[in-house]
């Protein structure tokens, strides 16, 4: 096995092949709101299979405008209520080669607070140092700047530079301490152009996550696919290029390493309504979002664990074959995603182009369960291609925390999924919590001038408090 390894080594020097034996980065991501579905939907830190990833990522925590770090769900987060940070951390004991981080930020924080922080040197020196103060507090491993987007959504032309210059004090700072510097970025030529300074950017992270995906979505008025490898030959100009290898290409040419570039993978797909059921091709109109899944309930996204379960029910499924990834329909329900057969093509890709590794969003919506055959079949399939094999974690017994003053943590119901809210429930980008329930609250995000609405609920026992965005004691919250 030396010996192969060596001798790969030289042909790889030799330029002689490109993709070898530094091992590939499987990065998974956690949305720690999973915890908060429904039914068989539901998704805790124990449901992580650390074996499969190479980092995990605990999303998310959030910023104020002196600097400070904002812990966004203390309950489920901290020591004193569900204790995630902990227990997602202590998953290294099933699989000591994985590294735990946290990341900061996610389209939910915007951009303007960014922009503010970064813009100022002072508050920069600030933010860096409780940036590590919080790494070591909760014994993370690295952090993961999550910032969507600079120069965008109320940021300035500044943010360009100012985002390079907190990269670099952050990463001056980490080295002392033997933290990992990571960021998640828009992947496309046509968001990333107005956003990095992709040489500079590239000087001072350990590895950049592409979120190669949300290519298109419901904010079109057609059907078409999540996250394509290629485009279509019907396709031109910068529809053209929304794909991962224009993506992929438009950052190395901007001068990122290849081998600190990780390709995303979407656990969901993005779904429509077709204007005609019978008109069900790539291409054909919608008016608007697909309904909402049983688990994320979600207008115009579906978990693959959601849409897994669809295929088995019976939808049509077809391959778009120079794009490499399938679509799915039945009556009027559309959806474009990825399974195991274009994971295994984006996985070899990489491969390929001797690209860093392969990233995750959000392992939450793989077929944890393995309700429709494998159990992270997604996951698994990204490890037998860029390892060879699917790891097994060490057998342990973790056990949860007690949540305080019960001594047990509340049992939470299985509900059936109830219908999906109706759109007047948004009136503003952010959380809303349900006028009739609080322990019922959405997230409304604004897309082309139309809301996609998630529903969350908080267990048995707890209400949503619009105080910190989070789930609380129903006597600490007026009005419940």
């Amino acid at each position: 096995m030396m010996l192969k390894t060596i001798f790969l080594a030289i042909l790889v020097m030799a330029g002689v092949i490109s993709d070898i034996t530094a091992e590939k980065k499987i990065v998974c991501y956690y949305g720690s709101w999973a915890a908060y579905r429904n039914g068989l939907g539901k998704f805790d830190v124990s449901d992580i299979n650390p074996a499969l990833c190479t980092h995990i990522i605990y999303t998310f925590i959030g910023i104020t405008t002196t600097g400070d770090v904002q812990v966004l769900d203390s309950w489920l987060d901290l020591p004193n209520g569900k204790d995630g940070y902990g227990r997602f951390t202590k998953l290294r004991q099933q699989s000591p080669g994985t590294k735990a981080m946290i990341a900061m930020g996610g389209w939910n924080e915007g951009s303007i607070k960014y922009s503010e922080v970064a813009a100022k040197p002072d508050i920069r020196a600030r933010f860096v140092q409780n940036i590590v103060n919080f790494l070591k507090k909760y014994n993370f491993d690295g952090f993961d700047f999550d910032w969507e987007y600079p120069n965008q959504r109320g940021g300035k032309p500044a943010d360009r530079e100012n985002f390079v210059a907190l990269l670099r004090e952050l990463r001056k700072e980490f080295d002392k301490h033997g933290y990992i510097l990571s960021v998640a970025v828009g992947s496309a030529e046509s968001s990333a152009s107005k956003s990095y300074i992709i040489s500079q950017v590239s000087q001072y992270v350990h590895f950049i996550n592409l979120m190669t995906y949300d290519f298109n979505g419901s904010w079109k008025n057609v059907a078409a696919i999540n996250a394509p490898l290629y485009p279509s030959s019907n396709e031109s100009g910068e529809q053209a290029k929304l794909n991962v290898n224009s993506a992929v290409r438009y950052w190395l040419s901007q001068g990122a390493p290849a081998d600190k570039l990780i390709v995303g993978i979407p656990a969901y797909g993005r779904s429509f309504t077709l204007a005609n059921s019978a008109n069900n091709k790539v291409g054909a109109p919608t008016v608007s979002g697909g309904k909402a899944g049983p688990y994320t309930q979600e207008t115009g996204t579906l978990g693959y664990n959601e849409i897994c379960e669809y295929l088995a029910q019976g939808w049509t499924i077809v391959r778009e074959r120079e794009q490499f990834v399938p679509y799915a329909f039945s009556g009027n329900q559309w959806v474009g995603y990825d399974d195991t057969t274009s994971v295994q093509e984006k996985a070899n890709y990489v491969k390929s182009m001797g690209l860093g590794g392969m990233m995750m969003w959000s392992v939450d919506t793989d077929d944890f369960r393995g309700n429709c055959g494998e159990k992270y079949p997604l996951l698994s399939t990204i490890n037998r291609v860029l390892r060879g094999n699917v790891p097994s974690p060490v057998p342990t017994h973790p056990s949860e925390p007690d949540v305080p003053g019960t001594g047990t943590p509340p049992k939470e119901p299985t509900p059936s999924p109830p219908s999906p809210p109706d759109n007047s429930v948004c009136t503003h980008e952010g959380y809303v919590r349900d006028p009739k329930d609080c322990s019922i609250f959405y997230y409304c995000r604004k897309l082309g001038g139309k809301y996609e609405i998630s529903t969350f609920h908080c267990p048995a026992g707890l209400v949503f408090d619009l105080l910190f965005n989070g789930c609380n004691y129903k006597q600490n919250v007026a009005g419940c």
